[in-house]
């Protein structure tokens, strides 16, 4: 195999769906607030789940839980306005699943949630002076669990839904890219990598293109594993990724090695 040379980039994660698999965590507690607030007349399947988050702005899940059960209510002839649904308590519902009932002493479905990748993929981008941090619609307790807690990181960069706009603004990503260049000392204007599960991540990303077009911007998709589970739902994922401006398309955030980063960088460099 011809050796690797040098690859100067910076990688941000997203983490639901990149770093840990939510599909029985976030998903679940979405589906069931929907289920609790039309008194167990609907539950959202995970494909209407998906078709909501392919319109690219419902990437925050207690907006989305609101949204699909609006929907539910207009489709029995209800008008939205009238609606009266509380979004305070569906937000508290919504952690009371997915934290679990006592705020101090999680044990809800995000104890449950499997990791995607492991510490040492990490550590082999640190190994090649490739800087990486992490730009999540998660809450910043909820991100700080998965990265601190589990997979033993500390302090890595980290932008969460209190610290920036919702995706796809690209707010969050501009600052994530900033702080990495500042922590890590590099040279302005690296190519970005930026790896998410979902359009609004890759829609993320063309917006900071348009903002900063002197910099290379490259949006790589990655298919949550509950689009893995026929060769259908797969396919049929990665081309709404692909649509929404990913690059490549992986089925694990570790395929994205640093001969596959030198790869994409030269592609696009070269496009």
């Amino acid at each position: 195999m011809p050796r690797i040379t040098a690859v100067r980039a910076l990688v941000v994660f997203d983490i639901d769906g990149v770093v840990r698999d939510v599909g029985g965590s976030y998903r679940r507690a979405l589906a069931d607030t929907v289920e609790h607030f039309t008194a167990g007349a609907y539950r959202p399947s995970a494909a209407e789940i998906d078709a909501l988050k392919t319109e690219g702005v419902w990437n925050n899940d207690w907006q989305a839980s609101l949204e699909l059960t609006a929907r539910y209510f207009e489709q029995q002839g209800h008008l939205r306005n009238q609606l009266n649904l509380n979004y305070e308590q569906m937000v508290a519902f919504f952690q009371s699943r997915y934290r679990g009932p006592d705020p101090q002493n999680w044990t809800g479905y995000i104890t449950q949630e499997p990791l995607l990748l492991e510490p040492s993929y990490l550590e082999s981008l640190r190994a090649a002076s490739i800087p990486w941090g992490f730009f999540s619609g998660a809450t910043r307790g909820s991100a700080t669990y998965v990265l601190e807690k589990r997979l033993g990181l500390v302090q890595p960069v980290l932008i969460a839904m209190e610290d920036a706009p919702g995706k796809p603004d690209p707010t969050g990503l501009l600052t994530t890219v900033h702080q990495l260049e500042q922590r890590a000392g590099v040279e302005p204007l690296l190519p970005v990598l930026f790896a998410g599960d979902t359009v609004a991540d890759l829609y993320t990303i063309n917006q900071a293109r348009e903002l900063h077009p002197e910099r290379c911007w490259i949006g790589v998709g990655i298919l949550p594993p509950h689009v893995q589970e026929s060769a259908v739902t797969r396919a049929d994922y990665g081309a709404i990724l692909q649509a929404a401006g990913a690059a490549i398309v992986l089925e694990n955030i570790q395929q994205l090695g640093l001969r596959q980063i030198q790869m994409l960088i030269a592609a696009t460099s070269s496009g």
